[in-house]
């Protein structure tokens, strides 16, 4: 059931990457600027407004954004620098709202609701903004209103760094007159459905049967037509750097196999990589764990770029593993876990110089999402059944 007392504030990184790259580099502000992996194969991660003018648009191949813009300036990315900056503005909007969500490297919902009977929900709203924009120099925009979807929609009309409040009344005339490629899970392939029953704006969406949405489009039909009327009741998740996900093995007997703990270690970082990319996510952090015979436990973390590609995190495992095990005593358990976690799904890693890396990855996962998680494992990551 639809809450309609709520107030719900979505908070939006203008251009994020090209953003950060200007705070680096001033001579890049009124430039086009476009960002992505540098090959003849490469895509483009983010753009600028002054290349989308010429259009350039995100995960376009690098080759044709040259052909649209040939003088914008192409930057590799660094995902070191935008994960840095990210968790910075989430420090800031940690220290102020009462409950919000990371839902992605540059945008965050915050749920304020009740906080009217102390001060205006805009006035806060606009400080938080401008207490961002004022320690971390990246342009941010904002839309308030009654739910997650009226808010994200909101946000996309108040940009390029703007604020946008859409209360309770005003929801379905806000609404209305826009395009259905605005409602948030209107994928390419459901647009063009829409557009093929003769469905362009918002307004005629809310007036179809909602049966006859469930007909065309399953269940994602009625969610799709809920959106469409203002409704949305997903909740504000609050965002917390322990979710994680995280395997660990007892063994039957204690080891100090180095090269079968290692294989090992490999084994379970490819398996909760997998369960990472499956829900969309990726890691800021790898912690891994061993508890001794004696039962003396000891872990290590490594804060890193977010990621959801095995070879970065099985790397940074085997170094936090040979940074850990130093005593050489008998090993009782082994255990990684991934924390930090936000969605995007390899939106970084668009700045990979190898896009079939990207390709093979999204083979293997098809393969086990077809077949089971093991009917692709790396050579080098199978496990005896000793251990």
């Amino acid at each position: 059931m639809e809450t309609k007392n709520r107030t719900i504030v979505h908070l939006d990184l203008d251009t994020f990457f090209v953003s950060v790259e200007r705070l680096i580099n001033s001579s890049l502000i009124g430039k086009p600027v476009i960002i992505g992996g540098m090959s003849e194969r490469g895509v483009v991660a983010g753009c600028s407004y002054e290349a989308r003018q010429f259009g350039v648009h995100s995960a376009m191949p690098m080759r044709m954004a040259k052909q649209l813009c040939g003088d914008a300036v192409f930057i590799r990315g660094d995902g070191e620098s935008y994960s840095k900056y990210s968790k910075l503005v989430t420090e800031i909007i940690a220290e102020s709202a009462p409950v919000y969500e990371k839902a992605s490297i540059d945008e965050h919902y915050l749920d304020i609701t009740g906080m009217d009977r102390f001060f205006g929900s805009l006035k806060w709203s606009h400080e938080l903004r401008e207490r961002i924009i004022k320690n971390t120099g990246l342009p941010i925009s904002f839309g308030l209103s009654t739910n997650k979807t009226v808010s994200k929609i909101a946000t996309g009309e108040a940009k390029p760094s703007g604020e946008l409040h859409i209360p309770s009344e005003r929801v379905k005339p806000f609404l209305f007159p826009l395009s259905i490629r605005k409602i948030p899970m209107v994928g390419k392939k459901s647009f063009r459905l829409l557009r093929s029953m003769g469905v362009s704006t918002i307004r005629t969406l809310s007036m179809i049967p909602p049966e006859m949405m469930t007909q065309v489009m399953g269940k994602n039909g009625i969610v799709i037509w809920k959106k469409a009327n203002g409704i949305d009741p997903t909740p504000v998740v609050q965002y917390s750097e322990r979710k994680s996900i995280s395997t660990e093995r007892t063994f039957e007997k204690d080891t100090t196999d180095v090269a079968a703990l290692k294989k090992l270690l490999i084994s379970m970082v490819e398996k909760i990589a997998f369960e990472l990319r499956k829900k969309q996510k990726l890691t800021g952090c790898v912690t891994v764990k061993i508890r001794y015979a004696n039962f003396d436990t000891h872990s290590l973390q490594k804060h890193l770029p977010y990621t959801s590609f095995d070879h970065v995190l099985m790397e940074t495992a085997l170094e936090l593993f040979e940074r850990l095990y130093t005593r050489r005593m008998l090993i009782r358990l082994i255990g990684v876990r991934f924390s930090h976690l936000v969605g995007g799904h390899q939106q970084l890693d668009l700045f990979e110089d190898a896009p079939e890396m990207i390709s093979l990855y999204q083979a293997m996962d098809s393969i086990r999402l077809r077949y089971g998680r093991k009917a692709v494992q790396r050579a080098v990551g199978v496990v005896s059944d000793e251990l």
